[in-house]
């Protein structure tokens, strides 16, 4: 059994999810993959399960009733991976915004001493491609806001490409986690720091996707901005629950 498994949230993804599941099999290493599809209207399901009679060893999929957000779809691969034993567990996006050979940096991280490896647009300048310039600075901004309010001097802590150590999650208490957004890669990457695990960032290169449509939108980003500060607060006082 491959000790590493890669979480794929997926709604209307049908231009690519075949494609990004076939290049993580392509790898040197081997993976499993988890499609968590919000019963997506485009046919990304059935896809996915004419790909399981060709993988059916490492593919696996759940569909949930409808889109729930991003967060609740991590949070349930979490506890699906968790119910079985992987050691190495990640979350990556279906759009190849996220390079799937770079998977095998952020193994290889944890590999090193890292209990959670976080893929960084921003460990060494800006390493965004196709983005406008107004979001790259909503998005740097944010992540200087971040630091500010948590205390994490890591430079990408909204990023959604990482791999967790086993034990990270097994130490979070997952039913507890609130945000849905952007927000909860943030919460994720604080809960995992104030309990002083490792956490390394690996620079990547983050390519704008170019088929289907962003995930974005304003709610998720306000989530983000007023969620950091009811997050740290909830931190100092509610320190036995966080």
């Amino acid at each position: 059994m491959a000790d590493g498994l890669v979480i794929i949230p997926t709604f209307n993804e049908i231009e690519n999810v075949e494609a990004i599941i076939k290049t993580v099999f392509d790898l040197k290493k081997d993976f499993h993959v988890l499609i968590v599809d919000d019963n997506s209207p485009d046919g990304t399901a059935a896809n996915v399960r004419q790909l399981q009679e060709q993988f059916s060893d490492n593919l696996f999929l759940e569909v949930r009733t409808e889109k729930s957000g991003l967060g609740t779809a991590y949070i349930h691969g979490f506890k699906w991976a968790l119910a079985r034993d992987y050691e190495y567990i990640f979350e990556m996006d279906a759009d190849f915004s996220h390079k799937p050979s770079d998977l095998l940096r952020l193994h290889r991280a944890c590999l090193n001493g890292a209990d959670m490896a976080v893929g960084s647009r921003y460990k060494k300048g800006i390493n965004v491609v196709n983005w406008p310039l107004g979001r790259i600075l909503l998005s740097y901004g944010a992540s200087f806001y971040v630091k500010l309010i948590t205390g994490m001097r890591i430079n990408d802590p909204t990023a959604g490409f990482v791999c967790y150590r086993r034990k990270v999650l097994e130490s979070i208490d997952l039913d507890s986690v609130r945000f849905i957004g952007y927000a909860f890669q943030i919460e994720m990457k604080f809960r995992a720091y104030l309990k002083k695990f490792k956490i390394e960032e690996v620079s990547i290169i983050f390519t704008d996707r170019i088929n289907g449509q962003s995930k974005m939108s304003s709610k998720i980003v306000w989530e983000a901005v007023f969620g950091v500060i009811v997050m740290k607060v909830r931190s100092i006082f509610q320190k036995g629950l966080f």
